[in-house]
């Protein structure tokens, strides 16, 4: 069976140790302005590295577009 977290309302497979600097670099997402929260929870840049994703978790990557 693969488990599974939700990112942005998708299936995205579960791994061991997963954080959210190894999902960014699994998207290849490199925006410049991105809020990233975690059942609902803010986690800031400098934390991504040690911020772990458990199964089941519920993960949101938004991209901030400027503009005027």
């Amino acid at each position: 069976m693969v488990k599974i977290i939700k990112l942005n309302n998708r299936d995205f497979p579960w791994e061991e140790g997963l954080t959210i600097k190894k999902i960014m670099e699994k998207k290849r997402y490199t925006f410049p302005k991105i809020v990233v929260k975690v059942n609902g929870k803010v986690i800031e840049k400098e934390d991504y590295e040690k911020t772990e994703v458990n199964k089941g978790d519920k993960v949101e990557m938004i991209h901030l577009l400027a503009g005027g």
